[in-house]
């Protein structure tokens, strides 16, 4: 499974009238790691360099686990 996130970058109105937005996928596995800096620094514990192995073991784990760590940390901050 592969998510599709869209982005959307900061122009003048005129210019994004009617344009589409850019699609980017991501492995699920990204957007747990992505997701888990983001609630690893709105709690307060900005993640360190000598974290990433475990942050990447987090990540490897099931969206429903992802998403347990995730609200346990956004109810630290």
């Amino acid at each position: 499974m592969v998510w599709n996130i869209h982005c959307n970058y900061h122009r003048p109105h005129s210019a994004a009238a009617g344009k589409p937005r850019l699609s980017i996928l991501i492995h699920p596995r990204d957007h747990h790691r992505l997701a888990l800096h983001a609630a690893l620094t709105a709690a307060g514990i900005p993640p360190r360099p000598e974290d990433r192995d475990a942050i990447d073991q987090l990540s490897a784990l099931p969206s429903s686990i992802n998403t347990t760590l995730q609200r346990w940390l956004l109810h630290t901050a």
